[in-house]
Parts: C-alpha cells; sequence; structure tokens
C-alpha cells in the first residue's frame, strides 16, 4: 500500500481552469491578442509566466516587453483571477474528492499539493479543505515549473517519502511528465498517465489500495 499521494489542484481537486481562461483573454484582449479555450487547454500546468510567454508568442510580441513589463502583465492577470474565485467553496471540489481525502486521512496516507499555482494555499482555503494537506508546495519558491520534476521533488521531500511509496495524480501532460521526471507512478485525469481516470468520481481510496 502507498503511504503518501501528492495531487495537482486545478483539473483534480477543483476546476479554476475557466477562470484562468477568462483572466488570461481578458488581458490579452488588452494587448490585441485573441484566443480559444483550445489553446487555453495548453497553458494546463504551466506556470504563470510561461504562459504569458506562450500568449505572447500567439503575435510574435514576446520580445516587445521587457521582464518587468511581463511582470506587470502576469499580476495584472492574478488580480483578475483572484477576484474571479474569490466566491469557489466546498461546493466547488471535484466529484469524489472530499470522500477520497477523509478516506485516505483516516487510513495514515500523508496527503501534499504540488501545484504551479502561487494561489493554491488561498484555493484551499476557499474550499475549506487545507487541513488534510501534509505538505503544501510553494510554488514562488520552485525553480523550474512543469514538466521539470521540482515541483514533485520538493511535495516528495515535504512528505519526506521516497518514490516507489507515493502515486502522483495529475490532468495535464506538463504534470504527468513532472512526475515521470520524479519516478513516481501517476494517475492521470482524461490524460494519459501510468494509470488513466476519465474522471475524479474513479479516484477512490478502494483503486489506490490496487496499485
Amino acid at each position: 500500500m502507498i503511504k503518501g499521494i501528492i495531487f495537482d489542484l486545478d483539473g483534480v481537486i477543483t476546476d479554476t481552469a475557466h477562470y484562468h481562461f477568462i483572466a488570461w483573454q481578458n488581458l490579452a484582449k488588452e494587448i490585441g491578442i485573441e484566443f480559444d479555450e483550445v489553446f487555453n487547454e495548453t497553458l494546463k500546468g504551466v506556470s504563470r509566466m510561461e504562459s504569458l510567454e506562450r500568449i505572447l508568442k500567439l503575435k510574435n510580441l514576446n520580445d516587445k516587453y521587457t521582464i518587468e513589463e511581463k511582470e506587470a502583465l502576469a499580476h495584472k492577470k492574478n488580480e483578475a483571477y483572484k477576484k474571479l474565485i474569490n466566491n469557489i467553496t466546498s461546493k466547488d471540489l471535484l466529484p469524489g474528492i472530499k470522500t477520497l481525502l477523509d478516506d485516505l486521512k483516516a487510513n495514515n496516507i500523508k496527503i501534499a499539493l504540488a501545484s504551479a499555482s502561487k494561489n493554491a494555499l488561498s484555493i484551499l482555503n476557499h474550499l475549506n479543505i487545507t487541513s488534510y494537506f501534509d505538505y503544501i508546495v510553494d510554488a514562488s519558491k520552485i525553480a523550474n515549473s512543469k514538466p521539470a520534476p521540482d515541483t514533485f521533488l520538493d511535495a516528495l521531500n515535504g512528505l519526506n517519502l521516497k518514490a516507489d511509496e507515493v502515486i502522483g495524480v495529475e490532468d495535464a501532460n506538463a504534470g504527468i511528465e513532472s512526475i515521470k521526471a520524479c519516478n513516481i507512478k501517476s494517475i492521470g485525469i482524461n490524460v494519459k498517465g501510468d494509470i488513466s481516470l476519465n474522471s475524479t468520481k474513479e479516484l477512490t481510496f478502494d483503486l489506490l489500495k490496487t496499485i
């Protein structure tokens, strides 16, 4: 039986992707760039600054802005996003997640959050599930974001467990790559992992016991 599980946040515990989309889309329109939700899928699991670079690349505008100007743009997007997520509550937990967290705690399985979001703690607080987590990665202190292994390595160290003692759960290809780079078994939600699921409803403690 595993000793720990490491969750991504967006698309695994709750779904804030649409809020990211709205905030990025509004910012992009201000600088003359338009994109749709299909492109937004490519930003899943990617850091804020890398997301901005990908958006600017759509119009070859990466060199138009200084680093300081890019940071200001990313900050403006984040402030808009934070306003959008202020109304998130425990009702916004994805199906089955609350039951899974309860089962993990009841069976002394350590739980970590490995999100690229610098708003992760705030979102957990809104969802009223912060107390379930033994360790929360501070994305602002991670040198290389997903698909680099840094985020999940930090979570692994935070739990004080070995790679073969945990499972990582992700919904983005970048996250799955990050997990695999750590030699951790992966569960993909609507994305290909060592185990692939169509919904968080299928992510149960009974399933984890078979791994």
